[in-house]
């Protein structure tokens, strides 16, 4: 029956369409017009009429696999979502009406809602405050796939929840909103734009990544799902907040020069131990600090381009470190013993730079890149809460006054409507 009604509405279409251009042909030509014809005899050509491309009809549905689809979005809370978002009610309209097509319809639309949310978050563009990493995990071609997957297998559920994080956080973040209490809205807030958070990040990060929670103040190498290093780190102040971002890190530079930021060039042009670049107009062009004792990158620096110039870096100033907020640089990730991780990761795969090769090359105090054997990736991130086993929450400050903006377009208000949030105290930024 299905196919039946499918079927006759192609027909329709094409009917209608087919009919058309003959009437255009068929009707009179008024005096004037530019149809008329010439003394010759001859017709003025018509301009080219668009071709109006028939809508595919939707994926055919059986009535079981969208029930089944209204019954998961009815518990969609449990992954920090709200249900009337994928208008329940709709699906639930369509499915009394016995309409085939508008079953096949409402179903598709709201699977597809679904789907993304689930596999790319449901807070998007600049709601997410300072974001810039690409989640290429659902394309269009791959949610059709999917769609096309679930409806063959009739697992509709399966297929949504293939899309969920498989970071262990997530589950964790999962297994702490059920045992929060409801009535705590605060809570659960936190926990559940943190859980939106992590579906804002590529589903998989790779076997081998850094990750960098600013909130926390920690770096940390993952391998294989393992922490294998962690320590320390100091990230933006409140008036030059670091934002959120991924990068590809392909090796270090050591004795790094320090590039000034335009925006505090004020501050060094003309000190001691700084050097002007000149353009050929002769006019200074920015400032740079060569490698040095009292470089403000220390002695080594990530190579890891990305378009906010945002970078993992040692520090001349070591003792800022045993501060408990650490939120007083330029933005950049200064990170607390970085010259191991970088000796870590340069030889790791048989690679050249063997620990005592990269101490003879800071000891000449020449500029130098050395090269991972294999890059990996760098994600910088903004996790304010996390989720022990036992389903207990760590909170992190929220620094940069993000979360309540966050929030609002989650629940769907507009952050304009808030009031601002209040800012913590911190040191002044420092290099």
């Amino acid at each position: 029956m299905i196919a039946k009604s499918i079927g006759g509405w192609k027909s329709l279409a094409f009917v209608a369409i087919a009919g058309f251009p003959f009437q255009l042909a068929s009707a009179q030509v008024a005096p004037g017009d530019p149809m008329a014809p010439l003394p010759d005899n001859k017709m003025v050509p018509p301009t080219a009429l668009p071709v109006l491309p028939v809508p595919a009809p939707p994926p055919l549905w059986q009535i079981d696999d969208a029930r089944i689809l209204l019954a998961y979005i009815a518990t969609i809370a449990t992954e920090g979502l709200v249900p009337r978002d994928y208008d329940p009610a709709g699906l639930d309209a369509a499915l009394r009406s016995g309409d085939p097509l508008a079953i096949s319809q409402g179903a598709t639309d709201r699977f597809n809602l679904v789907a993304s949310d689930l596999a790319l978050g449901h807070v998007r563009g600049a709601d997410r405050q300072d974001w810039y990493v690409t989640d290429a995990d659902l394309t269009p071609a791959a949610s059709a796939l999917l769609l096309a997957g679930a409806l063959q297998r009739h697992d509709v559920v399966g297929s949504l929840r293939s899309l969920l994080p498989t970071h262990p956080q997530y589950a964790s973040l999962r297994a702490a909103l059920a045992m929060a209490e409801k009535a705590d809205g605060a809570n659960t807030n936190r926990i559940r734009l943190n859980m939106d958070r992590w579906r804002w990040l590529p589903r998989d990060l790779g076997n081998k990544y850094i990750i960098v929670n600013v909130p926390a103040f920690y770096a940390t190498l993952v391998e294989n799902g393992v922490t294998r290093w962690k320590h320390r780190a100091i990230a933006g102040a409140v008036k030059t907040k670091t934002p959120q971002l991924t990068a590809t890190a392909i090796g270090v530079t050591l004795n790094p020069w320090w590039e000034v930021p335009p925006s505090i060039t004020h501050e060094v042009a003309g000190k001691k131990g700084f050097v002007a670049v000149v353009g050929k107009d002769g006019k200074i062009q920015r400032w740079r600090q060569p490698p040095g004792p009292s470089n403000a990158l220390g002695k080594v620096k990530f190579s890891m381009q990305n378009s906010q110039n945002i970078y993992l870096h040692d520090t001349n100033a070591r003792s800022r470190f045993n501060s408990q907020l650490r939120a007083l640089s330029h933005g950049c990730i200064r990170t607390e013993n970085v010259m191991e991780l970088a000796k870590e990761l340069l030889s790791d795969d048989a690679g050249e730079w063997t620990p005592e090769k990269v101490d003879e090359t800071v000891a000449s105090g020449k500029s130098v890149l050395a090269k991972f054997v294999k890059p990996l990736p760098v994600y910088i991130v903004y996790f304010s809460a996390a989720a022990l086993n036992d389903g207990t929450i760590v909170k992190y400050d929220d620094l940069y006054g993000r979360d309540a903006k966050v929030i609002a377009a989650l629940n769907g208000v507009s952050p304009a409507k808030l009031k601002p949030v209040a800012k913590p105290k911190t040191q002044t930024a420092s290099r």
